[in-house]
């Protein structure tokens, strides 16, 4: 197991490599967090010359939660993090669609959810649960023709996506109230969850869409241990500023 940095002074070598767990924030891109980050440590530590910086594994905008953030030669070991376990929690609203399967875009058709139950969908969560082919998104990040998918969406361009195998380790209802079903997943690479939310909406012929999502943990690693981006820039000026060494508290 990797260890993640937990220690900053002024003797850091991110150039040798490093890697980071963050916590990213709703709202913001995986690659502005990546280019923060680069930012900060090339400012705080005068690295003049090019900085490897890389992620293993994207989040939407609209998700947070847990990113790992991979420096100089740790870039090497992004593949072997992207190939582990990740887990999520979050919320599926029912009774409508969006075309982006979130919040990014509006709600565009309606559907009767009477007839839902707790008990109902603790048994289509059972019938999604294991070694299955998902299709991604329209609104993802996948490459058709050298161009993302959403940039095709965005223009209303059709495009095929291909199917991928994905696996759902397992899928738990914690509570389901006013359409809303907060649920815990643990899940291969490759899994889209709002495709998930697709998926299921047509499974019960109610729609769905993906309300909320933070991911907690990616393979060993956890969202507890892992910096805000506000605590790593302040850690990074005071570590190099100091030469101390600056521990991120515990708890």
């Amino acid at each position: 197991m990797i260890k993640p940095l937990k220690e900053i002074d002024k003797n850091t070598d991110f150039r040798e490599g490093k890697m980071l767990l963050l916590d990213k924030p709703y709202g913001i891109t995986s690659f502005k967090l990546v280019r923060n980050v680069r930012n900060w440590v090339k400012k705080n530590y005068r690295i003049r010359e090019k900085l490897k910086v890389g992620h293993a594994g994207t989040l939407d905008p609209l998700a947070s939660g847990l990113m790992i953030i991979c420096t100089g030669k740790m870039t090497r070991k992004i593949q072997e993090l992207q190939d582990t376990h990740k887990t999520y929690e979050g919320c599926f609203t029912f009774g409508a669609t969006t075309p982006s399967l979130d919040l990014e875009t509006p709600v565009d058709q309606s559907f009767p959810t009477a007839y839902l139950t707790e008990n109902t969908l603790k048994e289509a969560f059972k019938e999604f649960t294991g070694e299955q082919k998902q299709t991604p998104p329209v609104y993802s990040a996948v490459k058709i023709k050298g161009r993302r998918a959403y940039d095709y969406a965005r223009t209303d361009t059709h495009v095929i996506l291909r199917e991928k195998d994905i696996v759902i380790y397992s899928l738990e209802l914690l509570s389901f109230k006013e359409n809303m079903a907060e649920f815990r997943i643990k899940c291969s690479k490759g899994t889209y969850i709002r495709s998930l939310a697709r998926d299921l909406g047509a499974h019960l012929q109610s729609g769905a869409y993906l309300s909320r999502l933070v991911r907690t943990e990616v393979g060993p690693y956890k969202l507890e241990e892992a910096f805000s981006p506000e605590e790593l820039e302040q850690k990074l000026i005071l570590g190099n500023q100091s030469g101390l060494d600056i521990i991120r508290p515990q708890g």
